[in-house]
């Protein structure tokens, strides 16, 4: 069973596409109105499918703005045939297009398909109690608040967070986040974890542990 969501301005086709994925098992999320996409929780989303010509915000400017925190497929439902409009969608973030008008039996096909060939990891909504991350777009939200990271704070932040609980030596961290190439040494993971702290302990967050003798945990 996946979990998916479907934003049509059309009641009648939003009806359908329920009625037919639910049937295969699907957990369907309708909504009509594109602009209150942004209430709906993206996190455990596996599949997307959006309607390109919507009033308020359509489906190309909404592809583009959920791609910032969400990694799973995104399908256009459209009419348009022309292959400019095709490509622009796809330089959006979309993985595919349905065209208008299509039966049950292509919609089915087209949508296990993606679920098939979905390879992509399934973290962009690592959840913790006191915050999440954006994998596709590189950030950790704290308290609904973007944490000002650099590049390399962010990197072991993920790492050790993708690693929830288990302790990594300084040597393990530096290997790990910056290759056994790293223009530096394992001395500047004690720095950057200092900053990080740093900033994480502003909105009273402290999931970096240390084990002492040993090395850091995330710990949430």
């Amino acid at each position: 069973m996946a979990n998916i969501l479907v934003v049509d301005d059309d009641t009648a086709i939003l009806t359908m596409i329920n009625r037919i994925l639910s049937k295969d098992g699907h957990n369907v999320t309708t909504v009509s109105d594109s602009m209150t996409v942004s209430e709906i929780r993206t996190e455990n989303l596996d599949l997307i499918i959006l309607d390109v010509m919507m009033p308020g915000k359509d489906g190309f400017a909404l592809c583009e703005e959920l791609r910032g925190s969400v990694d799973c497929p995104i399908l256009f439902l459209t009419a348009k045939s022309e292959e400019s409009s095709l490509v622009y969608g796809l330089e959006k973030g979309a993985d595919d297009y349905i065209c208008k008008p299509f039966g049950a039996a292509e919609l089915r096909a087209r949508v296990a398909a993606h679920l098939r060939r979905e390879t992509r990891e399934h973290f962009v909504g690592l959840l913790f109690a006191g915050s999440r991350f954006r994998l596709a777009a590189k950030q950790l939200v704290v308290n609904d608040r973007v944490i000002a990271l650099t590049k390399a704070e962010y990197s072991i932040c993920e790492f050790l967070a993708r690693n929830h609980g288990q302790v990594f030596s300084k040597e393990q961290i530096y290997e790990r986040v910056f290759g056994f190439d790293g223009e530096s040494n394992e001395a500047t993971i004690t720095t950057h974890i200092k900053n990080i702290r740093m900033k994480l302990e502003e909105h009273h967050y402290s999931p970096i542990k240390t084990v002492w003798g040993i090395g850091y945990k995330w710990e949430d």
